[in-house]
């Protein structure tokens, strides 16, 4: 009788990843799962591809050119007139329009941007049936080189897209991260990144070691822990294995493990599975799909990356100046996590708005152990068209309660912005011997 039913579970398995490939091979959807078609009604262009006008010699490295640079808001957005938009606005959005008079969003045309290489949507047709969930969830197996679950059945599942989702093989960048008090002075951290992403970088799911991204991040002056280095192995089982991390202390010169990196652990202004929007184990909550909308979300945030603009003229009382920010309107998935019964974290409950195209969490608000919502964290993206790929380029961190906010990624005053086309360094580098090495370099 048990053989009976474990056959019969492989058997609904097998027709379920056979009706996820066949939707995925359908012309309605683009090679990444979302919808293809248009919605003229909300102003949503079709998917054909992504961006379209692609600037000319664009290399790694350098600043983008704006390709929309000759487009005007086709609306301001502000507490007068919100309620025209209600229904496209977030939550969390709505509260920033509660909390500060002078919030505002000029609204754009919509560009569906969102592009990768041939190879990475090929993966990801191969994941439709190749792809599993194991451990409750806690990781997947199966999976190598493109969007795990393009066709999600689960809320764990497009939690996992977030976290597997295309954003290159490897890049660096030097970025600084200024925490903005009430008044909007700011104090400012700078910090080199070193990403490779080992899940896109390696073509067997067994050659990943578990490991889904290295990172090695040094602290630059003028921060205060400048000489710092912290190497990390994001690990794709989290709890199976916690994220290993080692820290290189330049006043001890010594290597030691790093503390706990993970959940609710405090950062610069945000907490450890925030970075990156959504990051590390998903043990601690239940995640389930509340839908798909429409709504206004930050996109192709060119200007906003530009290097003509100095931190100055970004970084505001209260919020970003709105009149470098670019939101466009496009189709979004909701999923809610709701913590566990006898889990502890200091979100009791969490949303994230995650782009259909690209499966990027571009929003999340996050409550208290009250129910009240606290924390509002927006991600300003823009389309490494040399890539191509999405990438953050400014991520905000608002706390309602003290007014405060973190603005982390700023790169405008930065000789060089994201590289993707540095050289992958080899797999000595990621080693905790080699920390203590670039600390004396």
């Amino acid at each position: 009788m048990k053989i009976i039913k474990i056959s019969a579970v492989a058997t609904l398995i097998s027709l379920s990843s056979a009706i996820a490939a066949a939707e995925l091979n359908s012309p309605e959807l683009t090679p990444f799962g979302a919808e293809r078609a248009a919605d003229p009604a909300e102003g949503i262009p079709e998917w054909t591809g992504g961006l379209e006008k692609k600037p000319i010699n664009q290399s790694g490295g350098k600043f983008h050119t704006n390709p929309f640079s000759d487009e005007k808001p086709i609306a301001v957005i502000d507490r007068a007139n919100m309620a025209s938009y209600e229904q496209y606005l977030s939550e969390g959005v709505k509260a920033l329009y509660k909390s500060y008079g002078t919030y505002s969003i000029n609204l754009y045309p919509t560009h569906r941007t969102m592009s990768a290489p041939e190879e990475v949507y090929q993966n990801t047709k191969l994941n439709t049936t190749r792809a599993k969930l194991v451990k409750d969830g806690n990781g997947i197996e199966g999976a190598i080189g493109g969007i795990p679950f393009p066709i999600p059945k689960s809320g764990i599942e497009l939690f996992w897209n977030h976290i597997a989702r295309w954003q290159g093989v490897y890049y660096e960048d030097t970025s600084g991260t200024a925490i903005v008090d009430v008044s909007g002075k700011f104090s400012l951290l700078r910090e080199q990144n070193k990403v490779l992403v080992n899940y896109y970088n390696k073509n067997n799911p067994a050659d990943l070691d578990n490991v889904l991204i290295y990172f090695v991040n040094k602290m630059l002056p003028p921060s205060r822990s400048a000489g710092e280095i912290l190497l990390v192995h994001e690990t794709v089982d989290q709890v199976k294995e916690p994220r290993r991390a080692w820290a290189y202390f330049a006043g001890q010169r010594r290597v030691r493990r790093a503390p706990t990196l993970a959940y609710d652990t405090p950062q610069d202004g945000y907490f450890s599975d925030e970075a990156d929007m959504l990051n590390g184990a998903p043990d601690r909550y239940d995640w389930k799909i509340v839908g798909k909308a429409v709504k206004i979300i930050p996109y192709n945030s060119y200007e906003l990356a530009s290097e003509s603009l100095k931190y100055e003229d970004i970084l505001k009382p209260g919020h970003i100046n709105p009149e470098h920010a670019r939101w466009e309107k496009h189709r979004v998935w909701v999923l809610e996590a709701n913590l566990k019964q006898g889990q502890r974290h200091i979100y009791s409950k969490r949303r994230f708005y995650i782009d259909e195209d690209s499966w990027a969490v571009v929003m999340s608000e996050n409550y208290d152990g009250r129910g009240e919502l606290w924390r509002v964290n927006i991600a300003h993206t823009l389309i490494s068209y040399e890539v191509p790929t999405i990438s953050p380029q400014l991520t905000v961190y608002h706390d309602l309660t003290n007014r405060t906010y973190t603005a982390l990624g700023l790169k405008n005053q930065e000789k060089i912005p994201r590289d993707f086309s540095a050289a992958i360094p080899d797999e000595k580098f990621w080693t905790p011997g080699n920390l203590r090495r670039m600390g004396v370099q």
